[in-house]
């Protein structure tokens, strides 16, 4: 099978990817992103996917898995994850608009991830309409929550990628075509600090803001970052009366670093700052955690059968290790063969210019579906 040979049309598969990401579905709106996967689970069950649905748990949206017909189905094959929950809230759309500008298409989430789900979908479309069975049978399970670090769902990505031989992430590809085979590792925090009330215009003096604590912690924890290990303050939360000296304020903050003993650095350093100053208690709890997702053997061997497919079909696949996080981190870290960064091209994720390149559409498509007809 060529995947060359097969027809992936760019221009149709835009058509399609449009009403996905017309369904706006940011991660803490689960009824919004249980919508998307509403309309994902029925476009997999009109491939021929046998579709569960599992509920979510933690307050977010919930779990959809699909496996496709296959003489060995139920035995290990290849999982394709990927997360369809968004960073855009509700109503994002009217901001950044659906448009196209050449081979530009913009979108809340067309990049960052449902341009590269929506891709491995028709590979694995094409396949079928070609009567082609794969060597190995496929799974596909997209998640709720992974902008936010996967809390509810990292349990069954690692237990379903352990049923699997190959790990298929169609998070956006690189910039120069290339794709992803590891991760650095990510730890978030929750902070909180804890003043003393007072009325702001009559007897300031007497309070202890937290909002003041809050800000001073904000600058101590941005001047840690080094090229080892960096550090950001993402979130803040604090005060409800211009009038009162606010007793609590809240934050996240997050620390990304290349290699885990660094990682675990910066997570002791972040905890060393709870204690008390000026009568004002700071607390830092660790949150959810990406491990480090080190390239290894098996996903070599995996990347240079995608390097020769994407040769084969005239186009040059440059590696790298990546930040940012995916839940490649987690089956990588497993030691299962895991290739990530399949999705399209585009740039400015998680902005109000996001966007793909349209043409990166079917040629990512050909690559994934070469992959799924190779990989044994």
């Amino acid at each position: 099978m060529n995947p060359a040979n097969l027809p992936f049309n760019s221009e149709k598969m835009l058509q399609g990817l449009r009403e996905w990401v017309e369904c706006e579905s940011p991660t803490w709106d689960a009824c919004a992103v249980n919508r998307m996967l509403d309309i994902a689970a029925r476009d997999m069950a009109v491939i021929g996917a046998t579709v569960e649905r599992i509920a979510g748990r933690q307050g977010f949206g919930a779990v959809v898995r699909a496996r496709f017909p296959h003489p060995k189905q139920g035995g290990p094959g290849i999982l394709i994850a990927g997360h369809m929950d968004t960073v855009h809230p509700v109503g994002t759309i009217e901001k950044l608009k659906w448009r196209r500008e050449g081979n530009k298409c913009y979108g809340p989430g067309i990049f960052d991830m449902k341009g590269g789900n929506y891709l491995s979908l028709e590979a694995i479309r094409q396949l079928a309409r070609a009567s082609f069975m794969t060597p190995l049978p496929i799974t596909v399970l997209f998640t709720p929550d992974e902008e936010v670090g996967t809390p509810s769902t990292r349990d069954i990505i690692e237990a379903e990628a352990k049923r699997n031989k190959y790990v298929l992430v169609p998070e956006p590809g690189r910039a120069d075509n290339g794709v992803v085979t590891g991760r650095y590792a990510i730890a978030r925090f929750n902070l909180e600090a804890t003043g003393r009330p007072s009325h702001a215009g009559a007897t300031l003096s007497a309070g202890r803001s937290a909002i003041r604590e809050m800000a001073r912690q904000v600058l101590a924890i941005d001047a840690m970052t080094t090229e080892d290990c960096t550090f950001s303050v993402g979130i803040v939360h604090g005060g409800k009366w211009v009038n009162c000296v606010a007793t609590t304020c809240t934050g996240e903050a997050l620390s990304m670093a290349k290699r885990q003993a660094d990682l675990d650095s910066g997570v002791e350093k972040m905890l060393a700052l709870s204690g008390t100053t000026n009568d004002v208690d700071f607390k830092v709890t660790r949150g959810v955690t990406r491990p480090v997702w080190d390239p290894d053997a098996g996903t070599m061997a995996l990347y240079e059968n995608a390097r020769g497919i994407a040769n084969a079909l005239g186009a040059e696949l440059p590696h790298a290790s990546a930040g940012g996080g995916s839940d490649g981190n987690f089956t990588g870290a497993l030691g299962i063969p895991t290739l990530d960064g399949l999705g399209v091209r585009g740039a400015k994720a998680h902005t109000l210019e996001e966007h793909i390149e349209v043409d990166s559409l079917a040629e990512r498509g050909r690559l994934m579906a070469g992959l799924l007809a190779t990989l044994e």
